[in-house]
Formats: C-alpha cells, structure tokens, sequence
C-alpha cells in the first residue's frame, strides 16, 4: 500500500524530521501534536488543560485535512508529564470527543518537546 504524507497548515509544522500523519489505505497514523499555535510555533496554555484544547484542536485540523474527523479515530495516546494532570485533561478530551470514546492509553514521560506538559497521538479509520 501506498504510504501518503499527510500536511496541514491549520496544525504546526513538523519540528523534526517526520510528518504530521500519513495515510495508509484508510487508515490514518497522526503524529503526536503538542500545543503549539500554527501561526507563531509558540506554544499555548500555563497549564495541562489549557494545552489539551490546543493539542486536540491541532489533532483535528490534521484529521480534517486527510479528510476525517475526531469521530472516526480508533485510538489515542496521552503524554502527560504529570499524573496529576489526569483530570483535566480527561475532562478537555472529553470534551472533544463527546458521545466517541475510541481505545485509549495515557502515560506519564519525564518530559516533552519544548517544556509541553501533554502530547496527544491517534490513529484514525477514515473508511
């Protein structure tokens, strides 16, 4: 199957040398996103809810420029500095995703790129 790089400029840019998702027949692989603002590459929020809103709202940009939505992911993954920042980021994410729970992990990580106290992964079906 064909691997195709999927970009959007509504989500920031890739900080290292990988893409922002890549679709794989109907599957989406989104790179973990951290809550950088895509105009300035500064990050957003003092603290882990803050920076939950701007992580999914740039999950969901790189959905939608494959052409999905956060109803159609499958799964996600929670980087989170701190423990204690479960519940609010719990209750941002529920938020986001509403009635749609899709399969979930969260871990807890020493640290994140550029000091982010959350980054959050997923894996989407867009069939």
């Amino acid at each position: 199957m064909k691997l195709e790089p999927i970009h959007s400029s509504s989500a920031p840019a890739a900080i290292g040398p990988y893409s922002q998702a890549i679709k794989v027949g109907n599957l989406l692989f989104c790179s973990g996103q951290i809550p950088l603002d895509p105009k300035t590459m500064q990050m957003v929020g003092s603290n882990a809810a803050e920076q939950a809103e701007q992580v999914l709202k740039n999950l969901a940009a790189v959905l939608a420029a494959a052409g999905g939505s956060m109803a159609q992911v499958a799964r996600t993954t929670i980087f989170l500095v701190s423990m204690s920042d479960f519940a609010a980021v719990n209750e941002v994410y529920g938020r986001h995703f509403g009635d749609h729970k899709p399969a979930r992990a969260t871990v807890a990580v020493k640290e994140l790129p550029k000091g982010s106290l959350v980054e959050i992964d997923c894996i989407a079906s867009l069939s």
